[in-house]
């Protein structure tokens, strides 16, 4: 094993420099007799809870009788997440992992609502178990609906854009 003082201290750099730029955890280099790690503490993603408009309990007695239609919820509302993911027009995740719509922290967005895109081409990023893949558009079209946002987790099957 190479001693500190004999390494690069330029190269230590540029490694610390392309883990953050990347959003890496860590990197790991090996060649013939010398071994490099450099790893950085990720903070913590602010943990948000938000009640579905549908689930909160009802009034225990009500002052007044409210018409039918305000007391139950729409079936447009309760269904859509199950009619966009059955739809054709909507991509949905290959895999569970969280998904970038950049591809690094600052960058411009691969897509917005109101891009063009061909089939084939790069929507988003779902990284799964430290490794970027890239998510393909599925037909070509307009991307109407975002249904995802930047570095929030996914599951497989889970709608993430539509695209007419």
């Amino acid at each position: 094993m190479a001693k500190i003082s004999q390494v690069d201290q330029d190269l230590i750099r540029t490694i610390a420099e392309l883990v953050n730029e990347a959003n890496l955890a860590e990197i790991e280099l090996e060649q013939d007799d010398f071994r490099i790690r450099v790893t950085r503490t990720l903070p913590a993603k602010e943990v948000v809870q938000v009640s579905a408009p549908g689930y909160a309990p009802a009034p225990a007695a009500p002052a007044a009788p409210q018409p039918a239609a305000a007391a139950a919820p729409t079936p447009a509302a309760s269904a859509a997440p199950e009619d966009l993911a059955a739809s054709p027009n909507t991509l949905t995740s290959p895999m569970v992992g969280t998904a970038y719509l950049a591809p690094e922290p600052g960058a411009k967005p691969f897509i917005e609502v109101g891009t063009k895109v061909a089939e084939g081409q790069t929507v988003l990023i779902v990284e799964a178990m430290k490794t970027m893949n890239q998510i393909p558009a599925h037909k070509s079209g307009t991307i109407t609906r975002i249904l995802v946002d930047d570095a929030t987790p996914v599951e497989y099957g889970e709608p993430l854009v539509v695209i007419e």
